[in-house]
């Protein structure tokens, strides 16, 4: 959720869609994000649309967001129009969301299922920091309806989660894991990040085998990127840490993969290892694949159909459209085949089930062959079991992961 939201272009006053978002609605995948934009401390390297209780003042209060997201999801459903589109997943990212007492994530939630319907199977996630909840919390939430957490665990080593401004102890992981096992949570995921300023290969493998000791069935490992206008980014300018290395978060990216592999997480994005399908985050997927998405919450983003859109940023602002009736939308975009095509290559080339070739334009296929040679991408089956020589999909090899960026680029000439 960035913390710049681009220009775009006007949304009426009652956030109503254009009539082509909504052509053979019925039946098509949906997925509601919720944005839950508080923080007990700003991350330095965070460039979320989050907030701290200094940084709101008074005008926001935490105690009537569910209020303001339950007025939206309303809308949401005013605006979708009347077409049957049982909601398949809910994700609550921030920010911390489990900051809100369970009562109000659970009644959000219910607000949801009760506009839309929920579809057989549905995948409810929160994000959660470890020190955000006690295990009474993690059972409320597994009672109201959530069935998949992931706890943004970042480290084992304590210098580590210092410098990245994390205020959790690290022992306090297994733990919440064994809380979320114990309230019968299905799926269990942890957020890694590698590449901190300071942090060996020894620590990196300590808080590799740290979160593999809790038995994840997903975990997710993102390189630190320094964003601009962060504290972090200030720091670096200011010599106080060193920037980042790209061998050194190579070799962490390698070091992470070979021994996720070994516990039987496989790769199904490059940043996203799984126990096996089912344990896959689908809401993300539905990102990656183009799938229709409503967000809730401040600078939260939609996509239906080709139409993609953003809340205003600030809290405040937000509540204060719902209150009066209006939509909290900021911008959007209509997008034109050619860049839903474009889209298509930047993020299925990163899934384990592949890009299917006939998405690339002539001169893309064209540069395949090369990228072959040089042993960035090979063909897979469509459900990624397994490598063939068939013409579909083509699949990253692991050095080509390494080089995603590089890849895509070459993909789009």
């Amino acid at each position: 959720m960035p913390s710049v939201l681009p220009p775009g272009d006007p949304v009426p006053a009652d956030g109503s869609l254009p009539v082509s978002a909504l052509e053979d609605s019925e039946g098509r995948p949906l997925g509601l994000y919720v944005h839950v934009p508080f923080c007990t401390v700003r991350c330095g390297y965070c460039d979320f649309n989050t907030y701290t209780a200094e940084e709101l003042g008074s005008g926001v209060n935490r105690s009537t967001y569910a209020e303001s997201a339950i007025a939206e999801i309303r809308q949401a459903r005013r605006v979708l129009g009347a077409a049957n589109r049982p909601v398949e997943t809910i994700f609550f990212g921030g920010g911390t969301p489990t900051l809100l007492a369970p009562a109000d994530l659970t009644a959000i939630v219910a607000a949801i299922s009760g506009e839309f319907g929920l579809a057989d199977g549905v995948e409810v996630t929160t994000e959660s920091n470890p020190d955000s909840v006690a295990q009474w919390d993690l059972e409320a939430l597994r009672e109201g309806g959530f069935n998949r957490i992931s706890f943004g665990m970042q480290s084992a080593v304590d210098h580590v989660l210092r410098t990245l401004d994390r205020s959790h102890d690290p022992l306090r992981v297994p733990a919440v894991v064994d809380w979320a096992r114990q309230s019968g949570f299905d799926q269990v995921s942890l957020d890694l990040i590698y590449g901190t300023p300071g942090e060996s290969q020894a620590d990196w493998q300590q808080s590799i085998e740290a979160a593999l000791a809790c038995e994840p069935d997903h975990v997710s490992a993102y390189a630190l990127i320094v964003e601009e206008g962060t504290a972090l980014a200030r720091q670096v300018r200011r010599g106080e840490v060193p920037m980042t290395d790209d061998d050194d978060l190579a070799d962490k990216y390698l070091a992470a993969d070979d021994a996720f592999d070994q516990a039987g997480l496989g790769w199904y994005e490059v940043s996203n290892w799984a126990r096996d399908t089912a344990a896959r985050c689908q809401h993300n997927m539905g990102y990656w694949q183009g799938a229709d998405w409503w967000g809730v919450g401040p600078g939260a983003h939609s996509h239906v159909n080709g139409v993609r859109g953003w809340n205003v940023k600030h809290p405040a602002a937000d509540a204060g459209r719902l209150a009066s009736a209006g939509s909290p939308a900021h911008a959007r975009e209509v997008l034109d085949d050619e860049t839903r095509r474009i889209e298509r290559v930047l993020l299925e080339v990163r899934l384990r089930d592949g890009l299917p070739v006939e998405v690339l334009d002539e001169a893309g296929r064209a540069v395949v062959p090369n990228l072959q040679e040089r042993g960035l991408l090979e063909r897979g089956t469509l459900d990624g079991s397994h490598l063939t020589s068939g013409p579909n999909p083509l699949v990253l090899t692991t050095r080509g992961r390494l080089l995603a960026d590089a890849v895509v680029r070459d993909l789009l000439p």
